[in-house]
């Protein structure tokens, strides 16, 4: 399978199966979709393709560039760089019969938040319940259950997450106590992360953070009229001011490093690059700016109509960080990082994030289901802390959710970058796991375009 775009000037070509990206002139550019069609036929003679190509009155270039543009196109399809088959269908049987393992949990640990997110899934920290803050006991009796079901797996990662975690920090701050005792009986390594709003972030908190997180994430929409207009506290006021300084202090902390800011674009602000470009003159090197998903009801929810835009703001986005990073004033955009050597392992390129089998997500009275999005849809509650996992045909489900479960995922280009996209999107759209969120994927598959196109201009920087 073959993926050609053009942008900021470059011709890039993506041979899906193999993960090899060319950059190349217009001659092999054009010629490309031609030699495909008869090198999959088994024609591999320079000159049965050369002529052929001249037969097609779109292309006027001279006998010799053709020939040329050919013969290198044949070269990478012997080299296995071009026109490559699909092997990776092929482990789908052996990946669905895996020994199920748990490697991550994302800990409920306040189901309570301080602000009143416009476009908050958790409805203020509440999915769809009540208020509660998770006691110590079933925090530790998570952490038993992802040792005990980690099987020869020594790295583990656990997330603090709300709601706002730092609501119940006492708890935080004895669990990592307890994980950390866990480590050398059991030969583990915790890997704890932390989710923020930051409003009641201070030096105690930031010290313990800095010493035992190790990622942040701190929770920010960009501009202030921006963020203060969908990120208020509950009396309406804006969160911006008190949580700036203060953010910019966690990544001064941590020389930059293991954190990011990340933010939500709606309809209100579909110039979002502008908010990415408002956080990297704030200071901030690691961002992350991302699509709501909302109910097409909402005015807030961003609609098919506004594709065109967004799909010219990820350009604008990416020839703005290309300049930046020429300055010297280079950051990372989370969306646009993409590791072009080696690519995942199969694993994640079939099925993405785990969720539901290596990944799942606890509330504070110890209920397990897939993921935090899930939460509060009783459908798909797995089991709890105390009886461990009752729902063994949930966990199956997940494990069969991957890119050829999907028929939109099949013949698209970037479905081992995404690996099929979020299964609770895939649900809140179409009922079921294994279909796509088709606005979510036009964004995804722009992003992966304007990733590829980044490196390659990084590389010409090199040259």
């Amino acid at each position: 399978m073959i993926h050609q775009y053009k942008n900021n000037g470059y011709n890039i070509v993506m041979d899906v199966n193999s993960g090899s990206i060319h950059v190349v002139d217009d001659v092999v550019y054009d010629v490309i979709p031609l030699a495909e069609k008869l090198v999959t036929e088994g024609i591999r003679d320079a000159e049965t393709i050369c002529a052929a190509v001249e037969a097609c009155e779109q292309l006027k270039y001279p006998h010799e560039e053709i020939l040329e543009a050919v013969k290198e196109v044949l070269e990478l399809a012997e080299a296995e760089a071009l026109f490559t088959e699909d092997i990776y269908e092929n482990y789908i049987g052996d990946f669905k019969k895996r020994q199920t393992v748990v490697k991550a949990l994302c800990l409920h640990i306040a189901h309570d938040c301080n602000l009143a997110c416009r476009y908050c899934f958790a409805e203020e920290g509440e999915y769809h319940g009540r208020r509660a803050l998770m006691s110590f006991e079933v925090g530790k009796k998570a952490l038993d259950f992802l040792v005990a079901n980690s099987g020869n797996r020594v790295n583990l990662e656990v997330d603090f997450f709300g709601g706002e975690p730092l609501m119940n920090w006492q708890v935080v701050k004895d669990l990592v106590a307890y994980g950390r005792s866990l480590e050398k009986p059991h030969n583990k390594k915790f890997r704890f992360t932390l989710t923020t709003n930051g409003v009641l972030l201070n030096d105690e908190i930031l010290e313990f953070a800095n010493r035992e997180m190790s990622n942040i994430v701190l929770s920010i929409d960009g501009r202030k009229e921006v963020n203060d207009k969908m990120r208020p506290f509950r009396g309406g006021q804006g969160s911006y001011d008190l949580i700036v300084p203060k953010f910019q202090k966690v990544a001064e902390s941590r020389d930059q490093m293991n954190y990011y800011v990340r933010g939500t674009f709606t309809r209100n602000n579909l110039d979002f690059a502008e908010d990415v470009k408002h956080l990297a003159d704030l200071g901030f090197k690691q961002i992350s700016v991302e699509p709501v998903v909302a109910e097409p009801s909402e005015p807030y929810a961003l609609r098919e109509e506004d594709l065109p835009a967004l799909m010219e703001e990820y350009d604008k986005l990416a020839v703005e960080l290309i300049k930046r990073h020429k300055e010297g004033k280079g950051v990372n955009f989370f969306h646009f990082m993409i590791d072009l050597s080696g690519g995942p392992c199969v694993a994640k390129r079939l099925s993405g994030c785990g969720s539901g089998t290596e990944y799942l997500a606890v509330t504070p009275w110890g209920d397990f289901y897939p993921c935090h999005q899930f939460v509060g849809k009783e459908e798909f509650l797995m089991g709890n802390v105390d009886e461990g996992i009752l729902r063994k045909d949930i966990q199956d489900e997940f494990k069969c959710c991957n890119v050829y479960a999907k028929e939109k995922c099949r013949k698209c280009f970037a479905k081992f970058y995404c690996s099929g996209g979020c299964a609770a999107n895939s649900y809140n759209f179409h009922g079921n796991i294994n279909d796509a969120y088709d606005l979510g994927c036009e964004l995804q598959k722009k992003r992966v375009e304007c990733a590829i196109m980044i490196k390659a201009a990084l590389a010409d920087e090199e040259e």
